[in-house]
């Protein structure tokens, strides 16, 4: 992991096209700016995760119903 020292309105790059900003300081807390090309999807991790988990979930279910159907064509005389 980098781990890089910035103050505020400070910005880091990622790679040409990315700049993240320190816009406030508040207590325990931090306020970040991204400036980032709208094909690019920005999420908290807690809901990136959570998006991840509940696509696994759906290709799951669509592996299930694929299987159900194929036994049921193999039983079918």
């Amino acid at each position: 992991m980098l781990v890089l020292t910035r103050k505020l309105n400070e910005a880091i790059m990622i790679g040409d096209d990315i700049e993240i900003t320190i816009l406030a300081v508040e207590g325990e807390q931090i306020k970040l700016g991204i400036n980032a090309p709208k094909s690019v999807d920005i999420h908290r991790k807690e809901i990136y995760l959570s998006i991840q988990q509940e696509n696994s979930e759906a290709s799951e279910i669509k592996t299930n119903l694929l299987e159900n159907i194929n036994e049921y064509f193999k039983k079918k005389p």
